[in-house]
């Protein structure tokens, strides 16, 4: 019994649960229009989830053994978005190696180390405002969704507040399972939909076409490490998880081409499943909470099994409860994310700067707020001059380095 609550501690498994069931419920669909885009049929469609599911399970599982750190990956939902747009017109195999070509780039920018480099030079209060503006919509949809489906919410979210004061460790855990019952009882529970099917492997052939590449590949890279390994990177240091980068982002990125003929078009860092499971909802001790991304890795891979099974399940539940859910499950996150943005007096504009570009959702060049909420956030910084302060030793920079000609 020992032995079992350490391996699978109910807080941690529940984390890992949300995470899949938000990550896949949440975006499936974009998915399913992205390989419709390219021509794929209901079997290579199943193909597609499962090279992700393998994907999404394989990586969480390794990366979070190997770092003793709950390390959440996901498909690209930005690219996702893309494809479905821009993959109109191309074929199959034009399409499988354009993910080829954008997994190659996110490998390379593992190995050569320069993505790293990057993240180290961004303050830690406009990467908390970064994932505070990624994650804001996901705490206000807990109340928008109110409007539409009151007593399936208001239900789960009173037992939330509930078991926070009765039972902390499973608030999260007693709310969810307040919304099925409620939703059962509402009738807008589908399960009599659900059919039970497994998904086999299709490998399509690459092919190689230089419109497809820059259309379509490097758009797919840029998206993928701007809006989500970006602030991906920023959950995991906000929580205190120093992994190195460059070994996240390489294995993600090895992990992408070899699956990517059998339809995984875009793997990475999550972001918004990744705080479920990063924060103390997932487990008290931080250096437990690596078993939650076990965990989740657990239920993609059996998801990925399961791909043709994924779009019935996708019409049983009630979209507000996976709206209701997520914000439940990212309160925690939210509240100490935007803590640490406003902590420090000098970082505070910058951080608000930050906080409100990523949260608005703007796209510009095909590319998300998160990374664009970055760069006005640094803008600011530059602007006001948070990069420098004043000490008793002299003017020096934010990482605590001398600026040149300052008083000794």
């Amino acid at each position: 019994m020992t032995w079992l609550t350490r391996a699978a501690p109910l807080s941690a498994v529940t984390a890992g649960l949300l995470a899949m069931v938000i990550g896949v419920t949440s975006s499936a669909a974009i998915v399913f229009s992205a390989a419709r885009a390219a021509g794929a049929n209901d079997a290579e469609l199943a193909s597609w989830m499962l090279a992700l599911g393998v994907g999404m399970g394989l990586t969480c599982i390794g990366l979070s053994l190997r770092f003793r750190s709950p390390v959440i990956t996901a498909w690209s939902t930005p690219g996702a978005a893309l494809l479905a747009t821009g993959l109109s017109g191309v074929t199959l195999r034009e399409a499988t190696g354009a993910f080829l070509v954008s997994a190659a780039l996110i490998t390379l920018s593992g190995v050569t180390g320069w993505f790293a480099r990057v993240m180290d030079r961004v303050p830690v209060p406009l990467a908390a405002a970064l994932l505070g503006g990624v994650l804001v919509q996901f705490g206000i949809g807990l109340f928008s969704s109110m409007q539409h489906a009151f007593a399936l919410v208001a239900t789960m979210f009173a037992v939330y507040l509930l078991c926070r004061r009765l039972l902390p460790r499973y608030a999260v855990l007693c709310a969810l399972a307040a919304g099925v019952v409620v939703a059962a009882l509402t009738g807008s529970l589908h399960l009599h939909g659900v059919r039970l099917a497994f998904a086999k492997p299709i490998f399509t052939e690459p092919s190689f076409s230089w419109p497809v590449v820059i259309g379509v590949a490097l758009p797919l890279f840029v998206v993928t490490m701007a809006s989500q390994n970006l602030p991906g990177v920023a959950v995991l240091r906000n929580d205190g998880y120093d992994v190195p980068v460059s070994p996240l982002i390489t294995w993600t990125g090895l992990t992408n081409f070899v699956l990517a003929p059998f339809g995984a078009f875009g793997l990475n860092l999550a972001a918004i499943t990744a705080a479920i499971c990063t924060g103390p909802q997932a487990h008290p001790d931080p250096r437990r909470r690596y078993v939650a991304g076990v965990w989740a890795g657990v239920f993609y891979l059996v998801i990925g099994a399961l791909g043709a099974t994924v779009g019935s399940l996708l019409t049983a539940l009630p979209p507000a409860l996976v709206l209701g859910i997520a914000g439940i499950g990212l309160l925690g996150t939210i509240g100490s994310s935007l803590t640490s943005a406003l902590s420090q007096a000098r970082w505070r504009e910058a951080a608000v700067v930050t906080f409100l570009a990523t949260a608005s959702g703007i796209k510009l060049l095909g590319v998300g707020s998160a990374f664009w909420g970055l760069v006005a956030g640094l803008l600011t910084a530059l602007a006001t001059g948070a990069f420098r302060r004043v000490s008793a030793t002299g003017e020096v920079d934010a990482a605590g380095v001398k600026v040149p000609g300052a008083a000794p």
